[in-house]
């Protein structure tokens, strides 16, 4: 029986940016319909990628997961863009992974708020991961909430901050 594991971390390679936007475009744009063709914006120059790579036995690592954190002022941390391989999103496990990884790194870099927009249909998830919603908005035409994580349950690592990955990519 194959052995699959993850894990989780920021993706500086040529290869695995490469993947990280091309799993956003099958699932933002392909499957969900939010943005045609791409859905990159300004937001990427700034913003670190975080994935997940599946590994099992001896087939190469996959990026199966991805988010992205920016540092929006000065200690006011945001997520965006959290998506899982459709073949993937059993049990939740990759999606949490990602939240922790993406929450942890930022309180590591020196964040006092950490905030994201979460589709409707994904709130009750990450309120058992120690979010509060703050607010109901609607993003292109589909309700979200302004969520907030309880950074308590999020501690600091070492992980030094890099330099901005995609700020030459977007």
């Amino acid at each position: 029986m194959a052995k699959l594991t993850y894990r989780f971390q920021l993706a500086l390679s040529d290869e695995k940016i490469r993947a990280y936007f091309a799993l956003r475009q099958q699932i933002f744009c392909d499957e969900q319909g939010l943005f045609e063709g791409h859905d990159r914006d300004a937001v990427d120059q700034r913003s670190y990628p975080i994935v997940a790579i599946a590994q099992e036995d001896d087939q190469p690592d996959r990026v199966v997961g991805v988010v992205r954190i920016y540092e929006k002022a000065p200690r006011l941390w945001y997520g965006g863009r959290l998506g899982v391989h459709p073949e993937f999103r059993r049990g939740w496990r990759i999606g949490k992974g990602l939240i922790y990884k993406a929450v942890t790194t930022a309180n590591t870099w020196g964040c006092d708020r950490f905030l994201a927009t979460v589709q409707e249909q994904n709130v009750r998830f990450f309120t058992r991961l120690h979010w509060e919603s703050l607010e109901t908005i609607d993003i292109l035409q589909r309700p979200h909430d302004l969520m907030q994580a309880d950074l308590a349950f999020y501690p600091a690592g070492d992980q030094a901050r890099p330099g901005l990955p995609l700020a030459e990519v977007a």
